[in-house]
């Protein structure tokens, strides 16, 4: 009588893995604790005390696409950082702007009639960075 070992050792290689199995999940499980021992494959990002006041990204029914959507989140950090240098204030003005005055200030930042193209982001984001950067400024001063 001769028995083949085979299906013993399938049987025992499938234990194995499903044995496996919950501690690579744990392994892969992203975290935002920077100071853990996060695996490479999880890019999550604890969110810095100067992100409290970074402009988040817009929702998405604020505009059909990504493009509007940075458009206006490019116009709000321009509104913030007038504001700021207009009240001489160093202290977040995020709360006291509104996804709507980014709307509204559209026809000031428009530079196309073209509704899916109505302003250029690039020049919007430098606009932007550039009066960020007078507010840093004379916030250190």
């Amino acid at each position: 009588m001769t028995h083949s070992l085979a299906p013993i050792r399938a049987l025992g290689l499938a234990a194995m893995v499903l044995g496996a199995l919950p501690n690579a999940a744990l392994a892969q499980t992203p975290s935002t604790n920077p100071s853990g021992n996060t695996p490479f494959s999880s890019m999550a990002i604890a969110r810095d005390e100067a992100d409290a006041c970074r402009v988040p990204k817009p929702p998405a029914d604020l505009a059909e696409t990504a493009y509007l959507r940075n458009g206006y989140r490019a116009i709000l950090r321009i509104l913030i950082a007038e504001e700021a240098l207009a009240s001489k204030t160093c202290s977040c003005l995020l709360d006291q702007v509104t996804w709507d005055l980014a709307l509204d200030a559209l026809s000031r930042f428009q530079t196309s009639n073209n509704p899916r193209l109505p302003f250029k982001v690039l020049d919007l984001y430098a606009q932007a960075d550039a009066l960020e950067a007078q507010v840093t400024e004379a916030c250190a001063e």
